[in-house]
């Protein structure tokens, strides 16, 4: 076959990995490539000619008289725009950029693969690249030439996989997939991984869109491990919403002003990129590098975050690194092989979820996610993110029985690659996003998840301190003595990692009831409980994090679907718990005894945990330079007058909080005073309380 046909042969299958060597300028011919097309106008010289069409695939050729450069021609896209041949330009992925991607360390990569409007040889225009090493042929779809995919073919850039097509006269706004041929000639129409913003579902095309040019007025929220760390994590299309989906910017004016009053440090939310299934709350991701058109567009969410840090807020994102849907439009079996997840269901899937999982042992997957995580540190200006899911990428036979996990090369259950993973990201964002920080969401006792040995995080959820404290609120107050064990454990291990005491989203869904509604007895005791419950956990070492609506006392479960009941707030109880948030939320920033040495035995001394009869412990919360803090918890509905606690060597001691105040809701007995003995402070033990003291020994 003449070496002409060979091409177009390639050209009208779909499968020339490179269109470039063919089209465009050739020895004084243009060459164009239009499947159906009866006749082509191009200008040349600033002129109108026409080509002339060779056979019956869609090959067009033009033999210019005077010698001409790619410059000296334009071409008419099928949408009619006038501009230069895209196969006249070099590739816009550069060899060094090659490079690190295949080692894995490609940092900036999200400004290379995907699609950004660049200069190129002096001509505006968009370039397109997208991975998929086993495809035969991948063509760009798009609006500007109907998403037809026989128009314009990728070029292939060797052996790293990347398939370059640099398109001039496109800008921002343009929507585009990609057509991929399989090795077995099967047709795959993909968004792109690397999209910075899609259509509103259930559409899905990928949407040109500008990430940089957002004027940033505040800056970033810079803190430390020793600061008072205390987040409103919120789902933010049901904090507030009308009758749809709220704008990021409104969610933005609303939101901070609450959290400054509520005397919130953080918020976190709930995955916002982009995401096919509402019901999955954001924790299917298939847009790791996209806001969700739900809430507005990315200059909206840039607002968000920019006018969260004007009020002081920090921005923390929850982020699913673990693993992804398995829509045929996204990631899943991307070139028509298990590409960014593994071939074998063993390792690649996930019974409990029905997803994907990442293959952490290929460079590119991981430098794929490393970048996702750089990408919203350091173009969308967040804050920290919280990993989702971590223990389901620790552990090979995480939901799998017997026999259903593939060990590893040591004949362990340790996932090996994701642990490396998880010590590279953690290693590079400290290293790039100074004042950042990593939280890991990590149920089992796996040790030196926040060591910089071991992991590298930040901060770990205390699952633990979680399901224990809750098991132990959910037990009738006259049980509870039997139960003191599940209060104390904790400060087992309260030390052995940097922990935020956590009641999130997931203990208010299928089926768990609402924290208030967990509570048992009347509802005087239930308010009392929950009230107890929170401000025992401002008492305990380690970050602090609240679910919305938690504040204000739901009784029904959270509903992804509708706002909070805000209504509830008209009526005494749950105004008083709200209050009651409010002020020791405040308190907490105020007092660096909380917060100061939360991960350090010097900052908390237990003063005495034995009298379980009576279901009492207090201890004493230190800092540098200040009186301690004496806090008191008593989780029984009754009141003890003159109850002794042996606290020894007292000058003086004023209560500065307690949870039975009347204007939180309570009984109002509280101690105006406080007898001193030799040995022991003399208290009134408030029903279901906690009640903090300032002491100077």
């Amino acid at each position: 076959m003449p070496i002409e046909n060979k091409e177009i042969s390639l050209l009208s299958s779909g499968l020339h990995y490179d269109p470039h060597r063919f089209l465009g300028l050739h020895d004084n011919e243009i060459r164009l490539w239009r499947p159906g097309a009866t006749f082509i106008y191009i200008e040349v010289l600033g002129q109108i000619v026409i080509t002339q069409k060779v056979g019956d695939e869609g090959l067009f050729v033009y033999q210019a008289e005077k010698k001409i450069t790619p410059a000296n021609y334009r071409v008419y896209y099928e949408n009619g725009i006038l501009a230069h041949d895209p196969y006249t330009f070099i590739p816009t992925v550069g060899e060094t950029d090659i490079y690190l991607f295949a080692k894995g360390c490609h940092y900036e990569l999200y400004k290379i693969l995907g699609a950004h409007v660049k200069v190129v040889n002096g001509i505006s225009g968009i370039s397109f690249a997208v991975w998929a090493p086993n495809a035969d042929g991948v063509s760009l779809i798009a609006d500007f030439n109907h998403f037809n995919g026989r128009f314009y073919p990728m070029r292939s850039l060797g052996v790293s996989g990347i398939w370059e097509l640099f398109v001039p006269a496109l800008g921002f706004g343009e929507k585009y997939k990609f057509e991929i041929r399989t090795k077995n000639r099967d047709l795959l129409v993909k968004c792109d991984p690397y999209a910075n913003y899609a259509e509103l579902r259930p559409k899905n095309a990928s949407i040109v869109v500008d990430v940089e040019s957002f004027q940033w007025k505040a800056k970033k929220k810079q803190i430390s491990l020793n600061s008072p760390i205390n987040i409103y994590e919120i789902h933010l299309g049901s904090w507030r919403r009308g009758n749809d989906f709220p704008n990021y910017k409104d969610v933005a004016l609303t939101l901070s002003d609450y959290c400054v009053e509520m005397g919130f440090t953080h918020v976190e939310l709930l995955p916002i990129m982009e995401h096919p299934l509402d019901d999955s709350w954001g924790y299917q991701v298939t847009g790791f590098f996209a806001v969700t058109s739900r809430y507005g567009t990315v200059s909206d969410f840039q607002f968000f975050v920019d006018h969260m840090h004007s009020k002081g807020i920090g921005v923390i994102l929850d982020w699913v690194p673990a693993h992804f849907p398995v829509d045929d439009f996204a990631l899943h079996r991307f070139d028509g092989t298990a590409l960014y997840e593994h071939e074998d269901p063993r390792m690649g899937f996930h019974p409990h979820w029905n997803t994907a999982i990442f293959n952490y042992d290929r460079k590119e997957v991981c430098n794929f996610l490393i970048a996702s995580a750089l990408f919203w540190l350091e173009q969308m200006h967040i804050d920290g993110i919280r990993v989702d899911a971590v223990a389901s990428m620790l552990y090979l036979d995480y939901g799998r029985e017997e026999g259903a996990w593939i060990p590893n090369a040591q004949g362990g259950r340790y996932n090996l690659g994701a642990i490396e993973f998880l010590k590279h990201l953690n290693s590079i964002v400290h290293q790039r996003c100074s004042g950042s920080f990593m939280i890991a969401e990590e149920s089992t006792a796996y040790m030196g998840v926040t060591s910089p040995d071991g992991l590298g995080f930040d901060l770990k959820w205390n699952m633990g301190w979680m399901n224990d404290t809750l098991k132990y609120f959910k037990t009738d107050p006259f049980f509870r003595k039997y139960h003191q064990n599940e209060l104390t454990f904790s400060l087992l291990y309260a030390f052995s990692e940097k922990f935020i005491n956590v009641l999130s989203h997931d203990e208010v869904v299928h089926g768990k009831q609402s924290i208030l509604s967990k509570m048992p007895g009347p509802d005087w005791q239930k308010f009392a409980s929950v009230r107890l419950f929170y401000s025992y956990k401002m008492g305990h070492p380690g970050k602090k994090l609240l679910f919305m609506g938690s504040e204000i006392g739901q009784w029904a479960e959270w509903n992804f679907r509708k706002e909070l009941d805000w209504y509830l707030l008209q009526y005494p109880w749950h105004k008083g718990l709200q209050t009651m948030v409010r002020e020791i939320n405040h308190l907490y920033l105020e007092k660096s005894q909380f917060w100061e040495k939360d991960y350090d035995w010097e900052g908390y001394e237990w003063v005495d945990f034995s009298d379980s009869n009576q279901s009492v412990i207090s201890y004493l919360r230190r800092a540098e330079g200040k009186n301690p803090l004496f806090i008191v918890h008593h989780f029984v509905p009754e009141t003890i007058e003159n109850y002794k606690i042996p606290l020894k060597k007292v000058k003086k001691i004023v209560e500065i909080f307690n949870s039975d105040n009347e204007k939180y809701g309570g009984s109002g007995k509280i101690n105006r005073q406080v007898v001193l003995g030799s040995d022991f402070v003399s208290l009134l033990l408030s029903p279901l309380a906690t009640m903090i003291f300032e002491v100077e020994f």
